[in-house]
């Protein structure tokens, strides 16, 4: 994925599980590489990294620094174990008005390759231009309970047992669904599907029986993508 290819000044937010803050991170750096700068926040958690463009509490002006210096800065604000909570509502929305990428982690799923989102979840900002819809692969052929963070919510909404196992329809069923990664996308905002940890022949043919199965569910947006090996790639 190119990072010009996201538009001018997007918001995009980052659900689902599987990869985010990995996608998240390979987004900053294209735009980085491309010359542009990116500002990275959540509106959930986030872990913080040892690089000197990972921000607690920073005020505008400290974010802005981070800019010039680094082309991304990754702003948050402190919390335990090591993560980065939210902005301040105020801080947020003056970073909206810079005229520069703001890219979003809007949910989380305890470091799991699939989850079901809870009533509270995912939290989407209403200007949000792009929503980025993330599954592992990984998920798929193991027991539901295995890899599905909000378990219980995923057997209600696939009609399955933990211990029965994901397969390519569970996931694109999902991913097309409005109780599952279209939850809270706002009606404006451009949704693709991540279809992350490609990282096997086997994995990219599961990869595209998704793709065929989505597309009949009238979603064409997606992306086979392996972190692994830097390797983005888009599958219509």
């Amino acid at each position: 994925m190119k990072a010009a290819g996201l538009g001018t000044a997007p918001v995009v937010s980052v659900v689902g599980a599987g990869g985010k803050t990995s996608l998240l991170r390979r987004l900053a750096e294209e735009y980085a590489k491309s010359g542009q700068k990116a500002i990275v926040t959540t509106t959930t958690h986030v872990l913080k990294e040892e690089h000197p463009y990972f921000l607690t509490d920073p005020s505008p002006d400290q974010i802005r620094e981070c800019l010039e210096a680094y082309r991304q800065a990754w702003a948050g604000g402190s919390s335990s174990g090591g993560r980065l909570k939210g902005l301040p509502e105020e801080h947020l929305k003056q970073m909206i008005g810079w005229g520069i990428p703001v890219l979003i982690e809007a949910d989380g799923a305890k470091r799991m390759p699939l989850k079901v989102p809870a009533d509270h979840e995912p939290v989407i900002l209403p200007q949000t231009t792009h929503v980025l819809s993330v599954y592992g692969l990984d998920a798929v052929g193991r027991p539901l309970e295995e890899v599905c963070f909000r378990q219980k919510k995923a057997e209600a909404l696939l009609e399955k047992k933990g211990t029965e196992q994901v397969t390519p329809g569970d996931i694109a069923f999902l991913a097309a669904s409005e109780q599952g990664g279209r939850k809270g996308c706002p009606s404006k905002a451009l949704y693709t599907v991540i279809l992350n940890k490609a990282d096997t022949p086997g994995r990219r043919e599961t990869a595209l029986a998704i793709c065929g199965l989505l597309k009949v569910k009238g979603v064409d947006r997606v992306l086979v993508t392996s972190c692994l090996e830097e390797k983005w790639s888009r599958q219509l």
